[in-house]
């Protein structure tokens, strides 16, 4: 009985891994189509935020029923309840890909990022797509190490926000209101994305060695 437990275990694991896939295929997806005002491309990512909000849900019940029915300890327990937040995590990172192929389509057919923040939002996009693909590989190979790396992935992030935020207040800058709004509702998806990923490193360092990073060095979204 307690070896189907544990591969019920590992199946949830699993599941964790394919949803930062589905994930990070969101946020390069959204990405695209909002640098590239691409309409079927924001309605794809729009609509798949709907089977993975259906998988959040799927997941949370697998795992509080492994709680009520097994009542795990010690590790296992840490790993249930951990997984009970990442997959929370998971899920809003769905959300906030959805919210900038939302901003792609109200824009079209322009593109809602101004030509002087391209490069930026292409960074952004790229980092942020990298640290969920690493959270899913870290929660595949428990690899602290590889895990501590989404921390310095989160500073760039970071920097790239105050970037834009320099820009927004520059005097150059042209672009009118609603482009400033658009500039600054993606740049904080984008970085909350990243935060959502660090937290799951954060938590996934918590599962392997029993302890939360210092908050000093690793701070909290």
């Amino acid at each position: 009985m307690r070896e189907n437990y544990r591969e019920q275990l590992d199946d949830i694991l699993a599941d964790l891994v394919q949803m930062c896939q589905t994930v990070s295929g969101a946020v390069r997806t959204a990405t695209t189509a909002l640098l590239e005002a691409d309409l079927q491309l924001a309605e794809v990512v729009i609509s798949e935020d709907e089977a993975i909000d259906a998988k959040q849900r799927e997941v949370e019940a697998r795992a509080f029923s492994l709680l009520a029915r097994q009542a795990p300890v010690a590790g296992e327990l840490r790993t249930v309840v951990t997984t009970l937040r990442m997959v929370t995590e998971l899920e809003r990172m769905g959300d906030l890909a959805a919210h900038v192929a939302k901003i792609a389509r109200l824009r079209y057919p322009e593109v809602a990022v101004p030509d002087s923040l391209r490069s930026n939002f292409v960074r952004m996009g790229d980092v942020a797509e990298k640290m969920v693909v690493t959270a899913g590989q870290t929660l595949n190979d428990r690899n602290i190490q590889v895990a501590q790396e989404l921390r310095s992935r989160d500073e760039e992030m970071d920097e790239l926000r105050r970037t834009q935020f320099r820009m927004l207040l520059s005097e150059d800058w042209n672009h009118g209101v609603e482009a400033a709004v658009d500039v600054a509702l993606l740049g904080r998806y984008y970085e909350r994305i990243a935060d959502h990923a660090a937290s799951m490193g954060r938590r996934i360092i918590y599962v392997v060695t029993g302890q939360f990073p210092e908050e000093d060095f690793w701070p909290q979204p």
